[in-house]
């Protein structure tokens, strides 16, 4: 790092907390951005191909003169009649218009964060189930609240509560037990699912909801067993639970649709929202039937200050009309198989890749080692060296050996054929 990086790195460490995360050996000063690119300081241009929150493009004008045009005629909190919000959350809904669903989803509680969004939708659950009982991955992710941070990472030992239960997350990388056809690694799954809802019954607190990233994300983007969503969803239909569908980052066209479960097969009665809504201004939702939203609001009289707001309204809808002007679900997903499929043709040539995955703009690379098992330290040192390229992305997945690439919506062919560039560099630099 330079010394003006140092100076900044030993104030941040005073101001907010030594051990504030930070991306990257050498952590990188950012100062600007634009479209798929960020600048430093320097002037050094950086291809972002990790952000989903300014999905429309870093500094994009139609969202920035959207921001500042709410901003400077009227932004008040939401306990007044104002009808940009009302056309938000319209436009929301009309989004999952015969979609397959559920049920309807016909109402919205617009939020701040994805973690106050799928804090809503649990409890929208549990009142309208009278059960306590969640149930969720041992590989997934879903906030930072009390609540919310109960269903992290389950695998790891954060799993002796009584009204939340894990099963195995559903994949064919690293089956449950190998040797199975599609099929029957399906019902394997499912079985697992089945037994953490007995498992709640039993206990007396009752099963309320399955809450699933729609393409599961956190857990490395497996490919999932065909038919496992269909499936669970009735599973849990018939068991009398609901359904959430995490579309934090699922959802926004970032699979090529512009729900992740439309892709997946999930059949959700809720649908959560959040990163992508307002391209970097707080932003989320919980959207659902008009009977669970009605529900959720007599049982709490919710409301937040910051959101349902003027200006969270006009920069919302400006997301959403840019995404569908600019037609950006056919553009992630033709540019999202043309960068999946150039990095598969690869995957055979270099060892140290075990698996390419991912749908639409989101693809993960596993990195292993010879003997299969996880490579954390060659997946962090990829990033590392594709960073000193320009390239910007992340490790992720439940044992951290995924190279996770995740670029605006806006990331185009030329900028897929730069990136390829600097992975096939970067892959012939790795030790034998």
């Amino acid at each position: 790092m330079d010394i003006t990086a140092q100076q900044l790195l030993a104030r941040r460490d005073q101001a907010m907390g030594a051990g504030t995360p930070l991306f990257y050996n050498e952590p990188l000063h950012l100062v600007r951005g634009e479209g798929v690119h960020v600048y430093d300081p320097a002037g050094r241009c950086y291809v972002d191909m990790y952000n989903n929150v300014p999905c429309v493009g870093h500094a994009n004008p139609a969202v920035v003169e959207a921001m500042a045009r709410a901003q400077s005629t009227l932004n008040v909190h939401s306990r007044y009649l104002h009808e940009g919000i009302v056309e938000l959350c319209e436009k929301l809904v009309g989004l999952h218009a015969g979609k397959p669903t559920a049920g309807p989803i016909e109402s919205v509680i617009v939020s701040c964060s994805g973690t106050e969004a799928i804090e809503v939708a649990l409890r929208m659950a549990r009142f309208a189930t009278g059960k306590q009982g969640i149930i969720c991955t041992d590989g997934t992710y879903h906030g930072n609240s009390e609540l919310v941070s109960k269903l992290s990472r389950l695998s790891l030992g954060n799993n002796a509560m009584p009204d939340v239960r894990s099963f195995p997350f559903p994949e064919t990388y690293r089956p449950i037990q190998p040797g199975l056809s599609e099929a029957e690694l399906t019902e394997a799954y499912l079985a697992r699912l089945q037994a953490a809802i007995d498992g709640l019954n039993a206990s007396g607190e009752g099963f309320a909801c399955l809450i699933l990233c729609s393409i599961l994300a956190n857990e490395g983007l497996p490919d999932i067993p065909a038919g496992f969503m269909e499936k669970a969803s009735a599973l849990v239909h018939k068991a009398g639970g609901l359904v959430i569908s995490d579309e934090v980052q699922a959802g926004y066209c970032r699979a090529g649709r512009w729900w992740g479960y439309e892709v997946s097969g999930l059949r959700p009665d809720i649908v959560v929202t959040g990163k992508p809504m307002g391209n970097g201004l707080p932003l989320a939702a919980t959207a659902a039937s008009k009977a669970l939203v009605d529900n959720f609001r007599a049982r709490t009289h919710y409301f937040n200050t910051f959101a349902s707001s003027p200006l969270q309204a006009a920069v919302g809808s400006a997301v959403i009309d840019y995404i569908e002007r600019e037609n950006l679900a056919e553009n992630v997903a033709t540019v999202g198989a043309y960068l999946k499929a150039a990095l598969k043709q690869r995957a055979g040539a270099a060892p140290a890749i075990g698996d390419v995955r991912g749908v639409g703009l989101f693809i993960g690379v596993e990195m292993i080692r010879p003997d299969g098992s996880a490579d954390v330290e060659t997946t962090v040192d990829v990033v590392n060296r594709l960073k000193d390229k320009g390239f910007l992305m992340s490790n992720a997945g439940i044992f951290r050996n995924v190279v996770k690439i995740r670029p605006p919506l806006v990331f185009r062919r030329e900028h897929a054929d730069a990136f390829l560039a600097a992975w096939d560099e970067t892959i012939g630099e790795l030790p034998n």
